[in-house]
């Protein structure tokens, strides 16, 4: 099927896909009013096969160092299929299928589905790579950029209880130490062992919970036009420091949801 762009709707709701730049979801109205960026790096795009950056963009893959490409010296980030062009597998009104076949520069062959589902007052993004031949670390989660204004508004709060932050060192990366949650403006990795659970309240016009069974998200709020809140199946650099194996028996499989009410 093609790569164009989609229209998903349910209720007041409406979804734009963008399978071929990136597999994003690039736009989420509410009764008319747009949650999220808009433009093209912009949206919610998926982060495969890893998430946030790799330390100098190499990681250990079994006794062999892979080197990805520098896409934010001194470090590789958010994977390599926000870049490319995903290929639309099933659309109906109000659900997509994309698929991706990772290739170079990751050094191994896999495929990676998607499905975004739209429903009235909520939209689910479910991902999951599999390989059929060798075995690879991997790495999923989702960057939505949501802004930080809706119309004009007040702006968006945050609001979550993380058991620890990921204390962060001078390269933006994880030191390994864990600290007690520090007061904002974040671009920090955050663990929440019940799962991701985070609350977007822009006052007296929508409020909408983000959650998702893994137990890390990084929060970014240090632009003025939007902030992200990022579900993750492990920290920056996981690929090397907590890294989590895609094997032919065992593939890795998560989803976030968003759900949101009018206040």
């Amino acid at each position: 099927m093609s790569d164009e762009d989609m229209v998903l709707a349910a209720g007041d709701a409406e979804v734009v896909v963008r399978p071929g730049k990136g597999g994003r979801v690039a736009g989420l109205k509410v009764g008319g009013t747009e949650l999220l960026r808009q433009g093209e790096r912009f949206g919610c795009f998926p982060m495969v096969p890893w998430c946030g950056r790799i330390r100098d963009g190499r990681f250990l893959d079994g006794g062999v160092v892979r080197q990805m490409p520098l896409n934010s010296p001194p470090h590789a980030i958010h994977g390599t299929t926000r870049d490319g062009a995903w290929r639309t597998a099933r659309v109906s009104a109000d659900e997509a299928v994309l698929t991706y076949e990772l290739t170079d520069p990751w050094p191994h062959h896999g495929r990676v589905t998607q499905i975004v589902s739209l429903g009235e007052d909520s939209l689910t993004l479910t991902m999951a790579v599999e390989t059929y031949e060798d075995s690879f670390p991997a790495q999923i989660g989702w960057h939505p950029w949501f802004n930080r204004t809706l119309g004009g508004g007040e702006g968006v709060r945050i609001d979550f209880t993380p058991a620890w932050q990921e204390e962060r060192g001078e390269d933006h990366l994880p030191t390994g130490n864990r600290i007690d949650p520090r007061p904002g403006p974040w671009d920090d990795c955050f663990g929440m062992p019940d799962g991701v659970d985070v609350t977007l309240t822009w006052p007296g016009q929508l409020e909408l919970k983000l959650t998702s069974r893994e137990q890390w998200a990084v929060v970014y709020d240090e632009q003025d036009a939007a902030v992200c809140v990022e579900p993750q199946t492990g920290p920056p650099n996981g690929l090397n420091t907590m890294p989590r194996l895609v094997t032919p028996l065992d593939p890795l499989e998560t989803s976030t949801t968003w759900s949101w009410r009018r206040l």
